[in-house]
């Protein structure tokens, strides 16, 4: 008669199982337990919920550099697990359209002479939207066989912002958007990766996590909240509270026409090297040329590997 099959022994002891186990159970595992209060303290006054449970008491004014922290962790933590190291940012504009929105709105302004003003310019703007799908597509394409893959961030709107998504988007790579809440519903521009979709109360914490992974600033036509963005980055990097990166200034005639360089240079406001924190580029090839010539993407092997040093 053929023995009865007998499972496999664990000859490790009791003891040594244990060595391995956890002390205390994870906050994780007692969240739900402590959810289910006895019904007594369930009502909104009780003061019986666990404190990372208790949404109230986490919005308290007292709170406010736990929850700063917490906006610092959070993308932070999620964009390590995810081997995220490099990424290029994108501002511009939300209120640049895409060509065919700009068309429509032209088509329908029907003889209103205002109407078809705003729809032209509108329709001139929409270039802008169409340079950074592409460049992000461009971006996202090329930087694949890197070592370390490059991704494209925005501030999760629309404009520019969706733009740029929208091109990581269309050839199948992902994307990270930096939502903020305003007093105005913003909602996320559908293109961005869900899991690389945040949302931020602090703006300051939302422009440190703009820098602290990007390579480069790419900057589009915008208004307050695009120079906002431009000028701290040229900030922390004239300063040298940043490392030096490409900083890319989309339209020529924008920008001299917005800022006046010179006249920083002439009155002594900035030093005559200043000017050189920044290009200014015309289309997505030309960005992603400077980017290439900067880091040598486009380089040999033999330049870009490990003996580069010695070349």
């Amino acid at each position: 008669m053929t023995a009865p099959h007998k499972p496999p022994v664990d000859h490790r002891s009791d003891a040594a199982v244990e060595l391995t186990a956890r002390n205390f159970p994870s906050a994780q595992e007692e969240a739900p337990q402590a959810l289910k209060a006895p019904s007594r303290y369930a009502g909104p006054e009780s003061a019986y919920r666990l404190a990372f449970t208790d949404e109230a008491f986490l919005l308290r004014e007292e709170l406010r550099p736990v929850r700063m922290q917490l906006e610092l962790l959070k993308p932070e933590l999620v964009q390590a697990e995810l081997g995220i190291e490099s990424t290029i940012v994108i501002f511009g504009s939300a209120r640049i359209v895409a060509p065919e929105v700009a068309e429509a709105a032209l088509a329908a302004a029907d003889g209103d002479e205002a109407a078809t003003r705003r729809a032209r310019q509108q329709l001139a703007m929409s270039r802008y939207y169409d340079e950074a799908r592409r460049f992000a597509a461009l971006v996202t394409e090329r930087s694949r066989s890197l070592e370390t893959p490059i991704y494209v961030v925005t501030g999760g709107g629309p404009g520019i912002m969706e733009a740029g998504n929208r091109g990581a988007h269309e050839v199948g790579g992902q994307s990270i958007g930096l939502n903020i809440v305003l007093p105005h519903e913003q909602e996320p521009n559908p293109y961005i990766t869900p899991q690389l979709c945040f949302q931020f109360h602090y703006f300051a914490l939302r422009k440190m996590h703009f820098v602290m992974r990007s390579i480069a600033l790419v900057c589009f036509p915008g208004g307050f909240g695009t120079l906002d963005e431009l000028f701290e980055t040229l900030t922390l990097v004239q300063t040298g509270k940043s490392r030096r990166r490409p900083i890319l200034l989309f339209g020529r005639d924008f920008w001299t026409r917005l800022i006046d360089f010179d006249h920083l240079v002439d009155t002594g406001m900035i030093s005559p090297g200043d000017v050189n924190l920044f290009h200014f580029v015309e289309s997505a090839e030309d960005a992603w040329r400077c980017l290439a010539d900067h880091y040598g993407f486009d380089a040999p092997e033999t330049r870009t590997g490990e003996f580069a040093d010695y070349i």
